[in-house]
């Protein structure tokens, strides 16, 4: 088998076998297929596509690069979530104890976050003691012990995904449908889930700016799941604003904590709900949504998805009191309001731009090697389709230096302030299962 051969045969629109595959992704992990070959390969699929067999072929052969996590000595069906990402993103942090608090296993493998905020690591670190090295033993008997716990990532988990992507990247080959859904699943499946709910993003702090987009990543995303043995289903939910209020670790952490005391803001209790329900029916703890909701909604009332939150906290070393006085997690020095500056109704807040400025004042990494300030961000007042009034506040600002003012710049130029009357925006626009 020559590579050439394999890069023309794409080029010109033919379908790859499952042998062609493997021979290409075992080759590119282990070094004997260059980087100028793979990327003349990776802008054939960009222009030509993959058919599903290729794609499905792609994402196990990426899968079989590296680790797998065998989650088989944990009781019942393991549901897995995956949001694209957004801003003010909390769904993991309330998903996981709602969902356990109904008896779904929730063995959550994550990372930490290079962008507006930590990601779901990060985020509970603002929990002291809280720590996610455990060993895999220790794991597994955690998740059959109280149905949840989180663990950071493999560091050989889908290896051939990596070198991919990094060639992506710096090779204008990023945006393609297939490959970033074989990206995804690969990790997913490596991670050991038996069940995937994906919550695709769509608006303009979204990865898919247009709900086109997002319909047909969301399509190929589950179609690879279902074709390679997982049950696979997806939501496509609105990015247009940032989810809920807070932006910022600790404040994001204490969002979820009023959101499982009933308490939180209306939009991200409601999508965690409609995802909360899809993976208690994929775990087949309820037969369908509506029945999986009730059951969360009764969680959320009778306290027991609280007490999941205050479990899973300290059954990893992180002091569970927290949950009662949320005053304990790390406290920012100032705190500023965002008066509005005129009478009206928001009409559009830019979620990039406002998590831009969350990252400014610490509370995300703009490298890798960016240390983050757990205690800052922002926590908005208003969503779209609210009024003001001048004066009113339309952010607060916590902060750890006194100098604000790029930060107040940047919201100002990101919250749009209109005469006329606007209508929130979707949050649901479709449930994909097939």
């Amino acid at each position: 088998m020559r590579m050439v051969d394999l890069i023309e045969k794409k080029r010109d629109g033919k379908e790859l076998s499952s042998e062609e595959i493997q021979f290409i992704i075992k080759g590119y992990t282990d070094g004997a297929i260059p980087d100028y070959q793979i990327s003349a390969l990776t802008m054939a699929i960009f222009f030509q596509g993959m058919t599903e067999s290729e794609r499905a072929d792609l994402t196990m052969s990426m899968v079989e690069s590296g680790d797998k996590i065998d989650l088989s000595k944990i009781e019942g069906i393991k549901v897995d979530k995956h949001s694209t990402g957004g801003v003010g993103d909390t769904t993991t942090l309330v998903l996981g104890p709602l969902v356990a608090a109904v008896g779904v296993p929730v063995a959550k493998m994550s990372g930490r976050g290079l962008g507006h905020t930590g990601g779901t690591i990060d985020k509970l670190e603002a929990v002291e003691g809280f720590h996610v090295e455990i060993e895999n033993e220790e794991f597994i008997k955690l998740v059959n012990q109280n149905k949840i716990a989180v663990i950071g990532q493999s560091g050989n988990l889908t290896p051939a995904d990596k070198k991919l992507y990094a060639l992506r990247d710096v090779t204008a080959t990023v945006d393609s449908i297939p490959l970033i859904a074989s990206s995804i699943m690969s990790k997913k499946i490596a991670a050991g889930a038996d069940a995937i709910v994906l919550d695709v993003k769509t608006g303009a702090g979204a990865f898919m700016k247009t709900l086109d987009d997002s319909r047909e990543l969301a399509k190929a995303m589950v179609r690879i799941g279902n074709n390679v043995g997982r049950k696979t289903m997806a939501v496509i939910s609105d990015m247009s604003q940032p989810l809920g209020f807070a932006i910022g670790n600790a404040l994001e952490v204490k969002e979820a904590i009023d959101t499982l005391k009933g308490e939180g803001p209306e939009d991200l209790t409601e999508l965690c709900l409609v995802l909360g329900s899809h993976m208690v029916v994929l775990a087949e703890k309820a037969e369908t949504p509506a029945q999986a909701r009730e059951m969360l909604e009764q969680a959320i009332k009778d306290g027991s998805a609280l007490e999941a939150m205050k479990t899973f906290l300290s059954s990893q070393g992180g002091d569970a009191s927290v949950v009662d006085d949320p005053s304990r997690l790390p406290q920012a020095k100032f705190v500023y309001e965002l008066e509005a500056k005129e009478d009206g109704y928001v009409s559009e807040i830019v979620a990039d731009a406002v998590g831009t400025a969350a990252m400014v004042l610490g509370a995300g990494r703009a490298t890798k090697e960016s240390e983050i300030d757990l205690a800052v961000g922002l926590m908005l007042r208003k969503k779209i389709g609210d009024t003001v009034s001048k004066g009113e506040s339309l952010a607060t600002i916590y902060s750890n230096f006194e100098n604000v003012e790029e930060v107040k710049e940047r919201l100002y130029s990101s919250i749009k302030i209109t005469a006329s009357k606007v209508d929130a925006p979707v949050l649901v626009h479709e449930e994909i299962t097939e």
